[in-house]
């Protein structure tokens, strides 16, 4: 078993995507098409990306997307899956680096972090307070994440983690009030299928903040 404990993230992504076919669905999280679908099409920041579902999805709409994640074979899949089809040039750019340290150059008009949730120390807050920073006044912060671990979720057996309230999640961002307006803190249940198949209702905890 990993020692989550003096493992870092980027081995220990790299290492876990590197063990399984595919990792992910292909499918974009549902809570970000309902809130995407209704937002001015710009430029958007898809943290912790994955294999490309969410960014190849909002690229396909118009959208110009960063895909950034830690691990380069899950980019390296992102980008397989993205050249199979027609995306405009210049609508979807990929880069592998730790969320951690990784700079912008830019700004943008989404940032999305669907599920940016990892079984080894990870600064997660202090990220998604960076990111936020990268948004342009009218622009748009997406956070959803677990609001329990899903039942087959082993790996965090090992890792003590606690999950946030949509609540809990705006409080521990600290953003200033007057800069920011909360749209969603709401919990929405999702239908989807375990591992081995089985239907499920998981619970997800969406927090959408739109920058003044």
């Amino acid at each position: 078993m990993t020692d989550h404990a003096t493992t870092g993230a980027a081995q220990f992504w790299e290492t876990w995507y590197s063990g399984v076919d595919r990792a992910w669905s292909g499918r974009p999280n549902t809570a970000l098409v309902t809130t995407a679908s209704n937002l001015l099409v710009g430029r958007t920041l898809d943290l912790g990306c994955g294999e490309g579902a969410d960014s190849i999805w909002l690229a396909e709409r118009g959208w110009q997307v960063t895909g950034l994640d830690v691990s380069a074979t899950a980019i390296g899949r992102a980008q397989a899956a993205a050249a199979q089809l027609t995306i405009p040039d210049g609508h979807l750019s990929w880069i592998a680096h730790d969320l951690a340290t990784w700079t912008a150059d830019g700004v943008f008009d989404l940032v999305s972090a669907c599920f940016l949730h990892s079984p080894v120390e990870f600064p997660r807050t202090d990220v998604l307070r960076r990111a936020a920073g990268l948004i342009t006044p009218g622009g748009h912060l997406l956070i959803v994440s677990h609001a329990v671990a899903p039942p087959w979720a082993t790996q965090l057996d090992t890792h003590e983690h606690r999950f946030h309230t949509p609540a809990e999640e705006i409080e521990a961002l600290d953003l200033p009030g007057d800069d920011w307006q909360t749209l969603l803190a709401e919990t929405w249940p999702r239908e989807t299928t375990s591992p081995d198949g089985v239907p499920a209702t998981l619970d997800d905890a969406v927090v959408l903040l739109r920058r003044r």
